[in-house]
């Protein structure tokens, strides 16, 4: 895998990646919607919309891998999310289907299983119960990389990210955060892996409150060497008032989850 096309190159995530990634391969295709910062030594920069079939068609032409990222990455109007995450992950599908990808991380999220309360420890197996709309368009783009892989044997990792910050930003994040390193550490596993097949990661970092089991993808060597109990004594976390009663708290997609939950229009 020398080939690599990262999409959502301008994102959060993106930009660490883009820097993290930097020198790995032999060429690193970026992309976003928008104007992403101009190529480096081993680079490619290509604007593109992912909801446009054509220009994706383009972007995926001589990669041997695709990390996709990109798309809306909170909760949005349906049509948003039809567009960018739905179509465009679709798009990205065809594409490698057609221009002779092998493999591909797909970015999914831990709101596609945010409805499971925290005290329900999940792996790989577990029944995808979104939290909400986002959520929604992440169990389609898991259920289309199983497609893809039993249809057409397009190998797909897919990443449920949980909370991918610099440091846990409320008490939640200390069971989800999964660091920077440790990010990178995951994609270059999956790129460089002999073999991948169809695989579901929970993407957290080695924290001392634990929600999710990877022991069905253990294959892919994949071991998170950080933790957030460095955070532990952060004002932000020791002052946070939580009601166990709180949708928020009860269930593992947090503030996706308690959003709206219950209520009317």
């Amino acid at each position: 895998m020398t080939r690599i096309l990262l999409t959502g190159a301008g994102g959060g995530l993106g930009k660490v990646l883009r820097q993290k990634l930097a020198g790995s391969y032999e060429l690193l295709r970026l992309s976003d919607l928008v104007e992403l910062d101009p190529a480096q030594a081993g680079e490619e920069v290509v604007q593109c919309d992912l909801a446009d079939a054509e220009a994706v068609m383009a972007l995926a032409e001589g990669c041997d891998a695709i990390v996709h990222l990109g798309g809306m990455s909170v909760e949005n109007s349906f049509d948003t999310i039809l567009n960018a995450n739905i179509c465009g992950t679709y798009n990205i599908y065809e594409a490698a289907r057609k221009q002779g990808v092998g493999r591909v991380l797909f970015a999914s999220s831990n709101h596609a299983i945010g409805f499971h309360k925290r005290e329900t420890r999940l792996d790989a197996s577990a029944a995808l119960r979104p939290d909400s709309m986002y959520g929604v368009s992440k169990g389609f783009g898991e259920l289309l990389a199983r497609y893809y892989f039993d249809k057409y044997g397009i190998e797909t990792a897919c990443v449920r990210i949980g909370s991918s910050f610099e440091k846990p930003r409320n008490r939640r994040m200390m069971a989800t955060w999964l660091s920077f390193d440790d990010l990178t550490r995951l994609v270059k596993r999956v790129v460089d892996a002999d073999r991948v097949g169809f695989a579901v990661v929970y993407g957290a970092s080695d924290n001392e409150e634990s929600w999710w089991d990877n022991s069905e993808t253990a294959y892919l060597g994949w071991q998170p060497q950080d933790s957030s109990a460095q955070f532990a004594n952060d004002p932000v976390i020791i002052e946070e008032v939580t009601d166990p009663t709180d949708p928020a708290v009860v269930y593992q997609g947090g503030a996706f989850a308690a959003a709206g939950h219950f209520e009317d229009d």
